[in-house]
């Protein structure tokens, strides 16, 4: 692992090498780049088409002028408030979430944990131990999700120590680890045997879940969807979160290609995730609630039954909110997924949303 990912697109004079900036664009990268760090895998970066500036791969992982808006918020999802102890998270009453790494394997523009991920690791969990106790001395917590940063940058001792200690815990029905590793460094998944065997002994004791970020079509390669076969062929059931991008998939012919080729290799389209209204994101990648909710709705109708599992909704802080659809004179539908306080829970709601809005913020206020 360490060997290719010395390999890495890290500066903006391998950037420039490969996609010919000029001298203004250059500049503006450095200056990004000083402020969110890039870092993008060989493999990822050849499935770049070089010769179209607004290629979808390359939105995702190349840093774009835009990043430099200060508008948006680096926690749009209440994590601050939600952290118990350093690195663990208790936002909803069955879950824990362990922040276990802030490094990713690639940088991905879009990212919502800016703020932490290759910059800071105050907010990381740093003793394994510490976080098992914490889910051991909470009974109401039935799954934990172990993220980042990317969970497969720990290495496969690290790795290990979480399974070990999180599938023997009587109260836990499963584990997930959370990376997108599979989608920008499969390599690391299906040539690390000692990895698999790790997955293999124990999804044995526990079921284990894989939730992965696939956000297009061409994502979903021959070596992406090995890195998914090795998982599942060991017992790991692999799920997908997709995030809605402007630029990307906000094209119900993309997406809906998107669904239908991940239930091909037999992964779960589980979420598709409104864009967070991230400081360096917001007004770059985010599409209009409007947009969003009938783009979504033509791409589930070129899907059968599987492919219409998936949701589509916002992590917002007081919960996971499905956009169910539109209402009459401008007004959408919505219901809680997932909620944070009592009196939330499976609420429907609807609220008047106009042309451009992107998130529900005074919205909320009202209900």
């Amino acid at each position: 692992m360490k060997i290719e990912l010395e390999n890495n697109i890290t500066t903006v004079e391998q950037l420039s090498d490969a996609l010919k900036l000029t001298d203004a664009e250059k500049e503006k990268c450095a200056e990004i780049i000083a402020k969110y760090p890039m870092m993008i895998t060989p493999y990822y970066f050849s499935l770049i088409d070089p010769n179209d500036p607004n290629d979808p791969i390359r939105k995702m992982c190349v840093p774009s002028e835009a990043e430099l808006f200060e508008e948006g918020s680096f926690d749009t999802s209440g994590e601050g408030s939600n952290t118990m102890q350093a690195g663990v998270q208790h936002k909803y009453t069955q879950t824990a979430l362990i922040l276990s790494t802030n490094i990713c394997s690639m940088y991905c523009r879009h990212c919502f944990r800016k703020r932490l991920v290759g910059l800071s690791d105050t907010e990381l969990n740093k003793q394994v131990d510490e976080a098992s106790a914490y889910v051991r001395n909470h009974p109401e917590i039935t799954n934990v999700l172990v993220s980042g940063g990317d969970s497969m940058m720990n290495s496969n001792a690290i790795i290990a120590c979480y399974m070990e200690e999180l599938c023997n815990i009587p109260t836990l029905d499963f584990v997930r680890f959370g990376s997108r590793v599979p989608v920008v460094y499969p390599m690391r998944i299906y040539e690390d045997e000692e990895l698999l065997d790790l997955f293999a002994k124990y999804s044995k004791i526990k079921p284990l879940y894989f939730v992965t970020q696939f956000n297009h079509p061409r994502e979903i390669t021959e070596e992406s969807a090995r890195a998914v076969k090795a998982l599942q062929e060991r017992g790991v059931q692999v799920r997908n979160q997709t995030v809605l991008l402007h630029g990307v998939n906000d094209d119900p012919d993309v997406l809906g290609e998107l669904i239908r080729a991940l239930t091909r290799i037999e992964v779960v389209p589980y979420y598709i995730f409104q864009c967070r209204p991230v400081r360096g994101v917001k007004g770059h990648f985010q599409v209009p609630l409007h947009k969003g909710v009938e783009i979504i709705h033509k791409a589930e109708a070129k899907q059968n039954g599987f492919g219409r599992s998936v949701h589509y909704a916002m992590s917002h802080p007081r919960g996971k909110i499905e956009i169910l659809g539109e209402q009459e004179e401008g007004k959408m539908l919505f219901k809680f997924h997932q909620n944070k306080y009592p009196e939330d829970a499976f609420r429907l709601f609807s609220a008047d949303i106009n042309e451009d809005s992107t998130w529900l913020d005074d919205e909320l206020n009202a209900i």
